[in-house]
């Protein structure tokens, strides 16, 4: 008898949890919802994450604010994140270096994708090399022909040892036949922009709209996407398709919650972010920008997620790094 009281009881506290999950879940959100950015403000990844936010919160009854969280490239936000509530209130923004370059090198104890519930896909950017006006380059070519005629003499800046950046460079030289005289600049792309203007640098990798402030003023010219597409935003920047290459290399913007995140809350922030990817503001805005607008929803961005793992690796395995 005593058996079956506690059996009925241990049920009934069982159904009870799921009953004011589901409770939860149906009320929400109950309170503003909290986008962590894990890079500190005015950068690409704010921006976007910013403008999508503040069209999203119009598909729901409490606002979303941006919390920049930087630090431990991309992990000391996203740890903050996957420590908050699983309840849909707290999100967090993954780049690249959140997805690549941090399981990769184990370099932060306690950082994991696997706490992580990915939400969407929003955006896509193709690295690029941008050359500075000092150079006195002005294409694609006469940069590669200068370093086969002159190795090592052409200066290239990239992001760190591990980066998309300078994983590029480094199948650059080996498709190419070429040896770059290659400098790393940590954090983001400004000290590679700052490099470029004062001739310190003859090109760098990074996105086009990371340099368009230099672009725009004529310090620096785009000569190359590393993509096999080409970017309608750019008309004059040719893919590296076009010179018999095959190489795609880029940044992205993810997405996620705390793993455990109710898959209804899941559902409603989804369905928010999905309206403002398709809405008219932000495909018009996000062109200015440069960025390719990618949506892919939560059934299908894990897969993708590994699938990129798993690419991506092998060519670090090849290149020893």
């Amino acid at each position: 008898m005593l058996s079956k009281i506690l059996k009925n009881t241990f049920i009934g506290a069982i159904g009870a949890c799921i009953l004011s999950s589901s409770v939860l879940a149906a009320d929400f959100p109950s309170k503003d919802i909290r986008l962590i950015v894990p890079w500190p403000a005015g950068g690409g990844a704010d921006a976007i994450s910013r403008k999508i936010s503040n069209i999203a919160e119009q598909e729901l009854p409490k606002s979303i604010y941006v919390e920049n969280i930087g630090g431990a490239v991309t992990a000391t936000g996203l740890m903050q994140m996957t420590r908050s509530r699983p309840d849909g209130h707290t999100v967090g923004v993954l780049t690249y270096d959140s997805v690549i370059t941090l399981p990769r090198g184990k370099m932060v104890p306690g950082y994991s994708l696997e706490k992580m519930q990915p939400i969407a896909r929003i955006t896509r950017e193709a690295d690029a090399i941008v050359v500075s006006k000092h150079s006195g380059f002005n294409s694609f070519e006469e940069l590669i022909n200068a370093a086969k005629e002159n190795p090592n003499s052409v200066r290239i800046g990239v992001a760190p040892k591990g980066s998309g950046p300078y994983l590029a460079v480094r199948r650059l030289e080996k498709q190419t036949g070429v040896t770059f005289n290659v400098i790393t600049y940590p954090g983001s792309s400004s000290a590679e922009a700052e490099a470029l203007l004062s001739g310190e640098l003859d090109a760098a990798i990074s996105s086009l709209g990371d340099f368009s402030g230099i672009i725009g003023s004529g310090d620096a010219k785009g000569v190359v996407e590393l993509s096999i597409e080409q970017n309608p935003s750019f008309p004059s920047v040719p893919p590296v398709s076009t010179y018999g290459y095959h190489l795609e290399t880029g940044s992205f913007i993810l997405l996620a919650a705390p793993k455990n995140t109710p898959k209804e809350s899941i559902a409603v922030l989804e369905s928010a972010f999905k309206k403002a990817f398709e809405s008219e503001e932000f495909q018009t805005w996000v062109a200015t920008v440069g960025v390719t607008p990618s949506w892919l929803g939560s059934t299908d961005v894990q897969a993708w997620i590994n699938d990129l793992q798993t690419s991506t690796f092998k060519v670090m395995d090849d290149l020893n790094l």
